[in-house]
């Protein structure tokens, strides 16, 4: 049996990293039956929908992936027309990157699906506790990401 310090299903990194894929995967299934996207995907697509253009680097920050992994969604987002690429005048090694027309509907058309689910998996809990429990979720990330 193993020691109580030492179980993985009470390491709340753990918890919070398989918590967040849970979810993820639940949305994911709205978006992936409809529009034939990925995760990764919809990563890219959210932010440039939220942020407007970005580079490939600022992307790789603002969704948490590896460049990688932004990397394979941003060619197959572009192969599908649904993002496109434009020099970048500050920094001739990289380009910005942004959502077409057809992207931004696809956008617009998940993002009350999105909206809609995350209503249902976070119902139980009241707009107080849902208040805290994202200014706790910004406070780790921030604390994450913090240089020592």
């Amino acid at each position: 049996m193993s020691d109580p310090q030492t179980r993985l299903s009470d390491f709340l990194p753990y918890l919070l990293s398989i918590t967040s894929n849970a979810v993820s995967d639940r949305i994911s299934v709205e978006y992936h039956a409809r529009f034939g996207l990925k995760i990764a995907e919809w990563r890219v697509m959210a932010v440039l929908g939220d942020l407007g253009g970005q580079t490939q680097r600022a992307l790789v920050g603002a969704t948490r992936m590896d460049k990688v992994a932004v990397n394979r969604a941003c060619k197959v987002l572009e192969q599908r027309q649904l993002i496109a690429r434009s020099p970048n005048d500050r920094d001739g090694r990289s380009h910005h990157l942004e959502l077409t027309s057809t992207g931004r509907s696809v956008f617009d058309e998940i993002m009350p699906i999105a909206l809609a689910m995350e209503a249902r998996l976070f119902a139980p809990l009241g707009p107080a506790d849902r208040a805290r429990f994202k200014k706790l979720l910004e406070e780790i990330r921030e604390l994450a990401l913090a240089k020592d």
